[in-house]
């Protein structure tokens, strides 16, 4: 039907988004709940949130939307969920929340003290993969539970995602999609499946056990109805369709039609990403595997800059005082006036570069950030534009291991989402450093949209997803790469950045030994 439209509820890390949208791609009605405060810190590092505070967020822009829009929730054909990554909650027998769900930006991590099989050791260790697996276990919040709160682990009967939660609430069935699952779970993404057995090479290593996994339902299936009591909550229509879609980042993809492996598709969002959507399973390097698309027979080649853009939060927070103040005066945002400020700067930051690892990520777990360069000509604003550069090469360099190892052939554009996106400034730079043609979308709620092409295609509204993207997605403004500026990125790529981690490497292990002491 013309008219049809499909509902989307998606959980970011600031805030949750319910929207409908129509066949062509338009918002037609979106509200936003921002949370207050978006997570906990009982400790330093840690992140943590009640689960239920998703659930009242959601429910209380699902019911403004309801209420305000009655009429066209009849024309509604389904609905759709997308969730940030890796964030998990475990529940007893009764399915209550035995603590606060662990978000993906807590950084606690365990020591490890079960540790693996001593032949799965050696065989890491054989294969290089030894710290990589071991910043997994480490990471593993399963893991991390079992050795500091093993009275808890002993009470638990069921080991989930946050997404899964709010499909408990909704559906009162214990599922989910495998599109959602990207994060510290034994499952084989291939296979879009768990693996069967608890001791399987790669599963082990998350300490999760089968018997606690909820049932996979395959993308683009209908995982249930809405309840009569998820109903009065949310004020949404009972027995309304949920289809199985996937994450944050996947539906992003989606939302920008990066779905051939020509086009790549950035976000740039607290954590950055970079990716890549194929037909072909492969892993970007061993056990950093492709995850699967919110379309089926699709995955997404994926490289993630652990702390993105938040880290130009973390910068105006310790070096942006003046602008914050300025900002309040002028009723911008901070960040509007670091940008403007931050193109009086040349491309290069006059030689200062920055390595963006203040996160550590899978490809390098024992690597730390890194700036070079320094003189007494630079300023903190010089810093400001090393930090989006720094990104970008980081991002790049990802995006060249796919060209390289698995798609063996280059991509000619970049689509570009996320907060980032809103910037003119950001987006010609990242267009100068990869030296391709980048260019955004017609709604900043890249998610929702893929969501909700995700719904739509699920409910057979299209026929494959080409038609679904060429009637919903609709590039806007283009940023193309200055040669001459793009000269310069490229030898500070080749001759200063690819250079920092083998340099340093020595190095990072050292202060991994520091930090132990």
């Amino acid at each position: 039907m013309d008219n049809s439209l499909m509902l989307t509820v998606d959980f970011g890390t600031q805030s949750v988004r319910a929207a409908l949208f129509d066949k062509k791609g338009n918002t037609v009605c979106l509200y936003k709940k921002q949370y207050d405060p978006a997570y906990h810190s009982p400790k330093p590092g840690y992140a943590e949130q009640d689960p239920y505070y998703y659930y009242d967020c959601m429910c209380e822009v699902t019911n403004k939307l309801a209420k305000e829009h009655k009429d066209l929730l009849k024309d509604v054909v389904g609905m759709t969920i997308s969730f940030f990554r890796d964030s998990i909650v475990i529940l007893d027998k009764e399915n209550k929340p035995l603590r606060p769900a662990i978000l993906w930006l807590d950084e606690r991590r365990a020591e490890d003290k079960n540790k693996l099989p001593a032949f799965s050791r050696f065989l890491f260790k054989a294969i290089g993969m030894a710290p990589t697996i071991e910043l997994n276990r480490k990471r593993s919040m399963a893991v991390w539970i079992q050795e500091n709160e093993p009275e808890l682990w002993a009470k638990t009967d069921k080991f989930m995602m946050i997404s899964t939660f709010i499909n408990l609430q909704l559906l009162d069935k214990y599922v989910d999609s495998p599109a959602a699952q990207a994060g510290h779970v034994p499952i084989d993404f291939k296979k879009r499946q768990w693996y069967k057995k608890d001791n399987h090479i790669k599963g082990q290593m998350f300490g999760v056990p089968r018997r606690m996994l909820c049932e996979l339902v395959p993308v683009g299936e209908v995982m249930g109805g809405i309840t009569a009591e998820a109903s009065k909550k949310t004020g949404l229509p009972e027995g309304l369709k949920v289809f199985a879609a996937g994450s944050d980042k996947s539906s992003e993809t989606l939302g920008l039609g990066a779905m051939d492996d020509k086009t790549a598709a950035i976000s740039y969002g607290t954590a950055c990403t970079v990716e890549v959507t194929t037909k072909k399973y492969s892993d970007a390097e061993p056990f950093l595997p492709a995850y699967p698309a919110v379309v089926k027979g699709y995955y997404n080649l994926d490289v993630q800059v652990y702390r993105g853009y938040w880290m130009l939060n973390w910068f105006e927070k310790e070096f942006g005082v003046k602008e914050s103040l300025e900002a309040q005066i002028q009723n911008r945002l901070a960040l509007h006036l670091l940008n403007e400020e931050m193109m009086k700067i040349p491309a290069g930051s006059d030689g200062l570069v920055l390595q963006p690892y203040w996160g550590a990520g899978l490809r390098r777990p024992l690597a730390k950030g890194a700036v070079i360069g320094w003189s007494d000509t630079h300023t903190r604003i010089h810093l400001y534009r090393a930090i989006i550069e720094g990104i970008a090469y980081c991002l790049r360099e990802g995006l060249e291991l796919f060209e390289k190892k698995r798609l063996h052939h280059k991509v000619d554009k970049i689509r570009i989402s996320g907060g980032g996106s809103q910037s003119d400034a950001i987006c010609q730079i990242t267009a100068d450093i990869f030296g391709l043609p980048v260019s955004r979308v017609q709604t900043y709620e890249t998610s929702s949209l893929g969501a909700a092409i995700a719904g739509f295609i699920a409910a057979k509204e299209f026929e494959n997803v080409d038609e679904a993207v060429k009637a919903m997605v609709h590039p806007q403004k283009e940023f193309l790469p200055n040669e001459e500026v793009h000269k310069k990125y490229d030898y500070l790529f080749d001759k200063v950045y690819m250079k920092i981690y083998p340099q340093l490497k020595t190095i990072y292990k050292d202060l991994k030994e520091f930090e132990k002491k």
